[in-house]
């Protein structure tokens, strides 16, 4: 999980731009580099570095001797760097797996590079003898990349858009900042003037297709569903153990994180691990997810944490927590906090750096509990897809912002290519919930096995936004117990006024954006919308609110 910035276009780019690559030190505590490109005094690269693979080789921007041209710096794991390097007879001359792309780069240029990488990725490429700039993000947008543009042709790169907010430019313009799209890519050319201009821009792959790169081999469809989805999912975890630091999961006790620490655990001791693997699990007095997350930590046998937080401590994070996290969404916020204190223990408290969690599954899967109203297979099938096109907005965004702020690297193996091309390739029926059970076809697949303990594989989905609290009172009740006391009821009837795109609809909506707008004014538009269930008559977007978690709790 590490921190990049670059800019393009401005002689100011060392001396005045410098600060704004700093706003995203926390990505990379390990070490820090500022760089001028020898040839252009308008270009520079920023990189903050978390290691986890070549201690010795892994600062950026990396080049290479045999490719002296080439400048990459990106954030990100490529798993099948050693396979392509077989395949195409790459000569490596780091043990990095970013080398693979410049590689890549110089067979067949940018779309072919990203179509054969296998992993998570925010690139910034420049290549000085064409004298181009290429950016490219992973399909589901795990690494996150924002870009800025002006008219007069100047692009800068961060990994969080923070790093480009205060840049300013000699005419005192402030360029328009948004999200890299996932699966994109773009090249530009730089002018003799110094400044970038667009050569084109484009998807390099769609969800729910397969990938193109020779690595990709899917089971037949005909064959036993139940024994792939076992061995893709098994798969998707044994790539992602590839680090030099210690290894550990998030926990909630949850089908989906619950399935991913009992594949670590598994894996780490046919790999032969030296340490033990350490669980975490938070919530507060009450919390059903600590309960969960217990057992199943004795099951699989985990060094287990378990992390305590009181309603005080996560109110006091808010503001500090919004301006890591760049968004005003309701859902986010709500269950960022625990991820965001936990994250905060594992960092101060442990030496475990990489961190394994189940993000991806509820999309994958159709595991959030409104699905169960779905009025048709297919209607179900558009939506999980469109929930995956939408990650990057929200859990994925939550998932990499509360862990980066703290120094960690978050793997999520349910966004594994291969795990969902095939589950996505099932006709839409089988995905769908059954017999009253979210995500069935994936319980399913792993039932008899002993992973783990039959009740949690057959848990009901409870949102991780509302499993750190109690039944008694929810983690949304006491957010919104304490907003009505901060804002007042003329300022929020006055709020489609202040904020008229994606206007609050509610005094805990208004209350995030308050303090989004102080740390990024006028940057609404870095969300399209709020997340919010599907085919349900509730206002607020707790499961807990819905017609069905009430139906099976009563």
């Amino acid at each position: 999980m590490c921190g990049i910035w670059a800019i393009f276009g401005t002689e100011d780019c060392v001396s005045a731009q410098c600060y704004s690559c700093l706003q995203i030190a926390h990505r990379g505590p390990d070490s820090f580099r500022i760089e001028n490109i020898p040839q252009w005094s308008n270009c520079a690269f920023g990189f903050h570095r978390l290691a986890i693979v070549d201690g010795v080789y892994g600062m950026q921007p990396l080049r290479l001797h045999s490719l002296p041209q080439l400048w990459l710096c990106y954030n990100g794991e490529l798993y099948n760097h050693k396979v392509v390097g077989d395949a195409f007879d790459f000569k490596y001359e780091t043990f990095m797996d970013g080398e693979s792309a410049l590689h890549l780069y110089q067979k067949g240029g940018a779309e072919f590079t990203a179509q054969h990488l296998d992993g998570v990725f925010a690139m910034v490429l420049l290549d000085t003898e064409r004298q181009q700039v290429h950016l490219l993000r992973d399909s589901f947008g795990v690494r996150p990349m924002f870009r800025a543009i002006t008219e007069s042709g100047v692009l800068a790169v961060c990994s969080e858009a923070k790093g480009l907010k205060d840049i300013v430019y000699k005419n005192g313009s402030r360029p328009t900042i948004k999200p890299f799209p996932p699966g994109h890519y773009a090249s530009y050319q730089i002018m003799k003037n110094g400044t970038v201009e667009l050569i084109e821009e484009k998807r390099f792959h769609s969800i729910g297709k397969t990938p193109i790169y020779k690595t990709l081999v899917l089971p037949d469809p005909m064959s036993d569903v139940y024994k792939n989805i076992q061995d893709l999912l098994t798969a998707a975890v044994r790539k992602r153990l590839m680090s030099e630091r210690r290894i550990g999961c998030m926990l909630s006790g949850g089908l989906d994180s619950s399935l991913i620490s009992a594949l670590v655990m598994k894996l780490a001791k046919e790999e032969g691990f030296t340490y033990p693997i350490q669980t975490f699990a938070t919530g507060m007095v009450g919390s059903p997810d600590i309960v969960a997350a217990k057992q199943v930590a004795d099951h699989i046998g985990s060094e287990h944490h378990e992390v305590l937080f009181t309603p005080e401590e996560g109110l006091a994070c808010l503001d500090k927590l919004i301006f890591h996290l760049e968004t005003y969404d309701i859902t986010t916020i709500r269950a960022s906090v625990g991820m965001y204190l936990l994250s905060k223990y594992i960092s101060e408290s442990t030496d475990s750096i990489v961190i394994f969690s189940g993000e991806g599954a509820d999309e994958v899967a159709q595991g959030y509990l409104y699905f169960h109203k779905a009025p048709s297979p297919e209607e179900a099938d558009t939506e999980a897809r469109r929930l995956l096109n939408d990650l990057h907005f929200f859990d994925v965004l939550r998932a990499d912002r509360t862990t980066a702020a703290n120094g960690l690297e978050l793997r999520v193996p349910f966004l594994d290519h291969r795990f969902t091309s095939y589950v996505l390739s099932l006709p839409a029926e089988e995905r769908r919930p059954q017999k009253g059970v979210e995500k069935h076809l994936l319980r399913k697949s792993f039932d008899g096995m002993d992973l783990l303990p039959h009740d949690i594989l057959w848990r009901r989905k409870e949102a991780f936004s509302d499993g750190v609290s109690s039944q008694k009172k929810a983690w949304f009740e006491i957010l919104q117990e304490h907003v009505e006391s901060q804002v007042s009821d003329e300022d929020f009837a006055a709020a489609p006024l202040a904020y008229p795109f994606n206007p609050p609809t509610s005094k805990e909506a208004y209350y995030y954006r308050q303090i989004f707008e102080r740390h990024f004014p006028g940057q609404s538009a870095w969300i399209p919308y709020y997340w919010m269930p599907k085919w349900s008559k509730t206002s607020d977007p707790s499961a807990r609110t819905l017609e069905h978690y009430k139906e099976e709790s009563s």
